[in-house]
């Protein structure tokens, strides 16, 4: 199976073909994956070099110009570091645009810290507008990544990873929470490549699971429909800083007595390179230190 990464550098070279209003900006990551559409497209296939935040101001520049800019590199180069011209020729432009990141919390450990972005989601949430999905599979990146191309001028952040569910799920024209499984005792509501843990962490527990490959904007009515089917305890798992759906998730239950338990990516930084699975676990989003806090959580034991 291709990664999500791949996926993105097929679709979109097709895309590029289809679609002459389509532009994509790149900063030198996956450059190479691009260069028979650069070849075949060279006004709409940029490569600025290692200038991020050039990056998002030349993908400002092309949506002022009427173009749809697909801009693409790492998180940690896509949103935090060129942020304040994510949130100027974005944001106070008025332009809309598809940025497309790749290796976001913990995907590639040995490019240490500089490239690791688990705050992202949380960062855009200080801005307006901004469309999210977070894919947990290639064939599911591929659906809102067309999604995203053919959304008129909206802003959209697609993020990749190198996680990925075994099986896709069915995206269909407005991406929202699927439910996988129903049941009595909760609420857990798995984000992206974090289904598969979640799944294998509540087998034979009496729970009602969500799947949210599209994550802004939160879907409120998804959330009170399944807690109605189930009681007011809710745990969100996102593969990325915990807390980050915390107050969109209160938002929609705020008539609803209700608890919530947010679980992702912890604070503290971790100092060793490990692997990508290493990671995962070291911050509880494996199945068993998941089973662990979900089940204490249910019980009222959670500390």
């Amino acid at each position: 199976m291709d990664t999500m990464r791949e996926r993105f550098v097929s679709v979109t070279s097709r895309a590029l073909d289809e679609d002459p209003r389509l532009a994509l900006v790149l900063a030198e990551i996956t450059a190479d994956g691009f260069r028979p559409a650069r070849e075949r497209h060279p006004d709409r296939v940029i490569n600025v070099g290692i200038r991020e935040q050039l990056l998002i101001g030349v993908g400002g520049g092309l949506a002022l110009t009427g173009l749809r800019p697909v801009v693409h590199t790492f998180a940690a180069f896509l949103v935090e570091r060129p942020f304040e011209q994510v949130k100027l020729d974005f944001g106070h432009q008025g332009t809309g645009g598809v940025l497309v990141s790749s290796h976001a919390s913990h995907d590639w450990p040995a490019g240490g810290y500089t490239h690791m972005a688990p705050g992202d989601v949380a960062l855009l949430d200080t801005l307006d507008g901004w469309t999210v999905h977070v894919p947990g599979h290639p064939d599911e990146a591929e659906a809102l990544l067309r999604h995203a191309y053919a959304a008129g001028d909206d802003k959209v952040y697609v993020r990749l990873s190198q996680q990925s569910n075994a099986a896709a799920r069915p995206i269909g024209p407005a991406p929202g929470p699927l439910t996988v499984r129903e049941g009595g005792a909760g609420v857990v509501l798995a984000v992206g490549p974090l289904l598969d843990n979640v799944l294998a962490a509540v087998e034979g527990l009496d729970v009602t699971v969500l799947y949210a490959p599209t994550v802004r904007p939160f879907d409120d009515a998804a959330l009170r429909r399944a807690v109605g089917r189930s009681a007011a305890d809710v745990v969100l798992v996102e593969p990325y800083l915990a807390g980050t759906s915390t107050a969109p998730a209160a938002h929609a239950l705020r008539d609803t007595p209700h608890r919530i338990l947010a679980l992702g990516v912890g604070r503290a930084e971790l100092r060793r390179y490990g692997t990508l699975e290493e990671h995962t676990a070291a911050h509880g989003l494996s199945p068993a230190p998941l089973r662990k806090r979900i089940t204490a959580f249910l019980s009222g034991r959670y500390a």
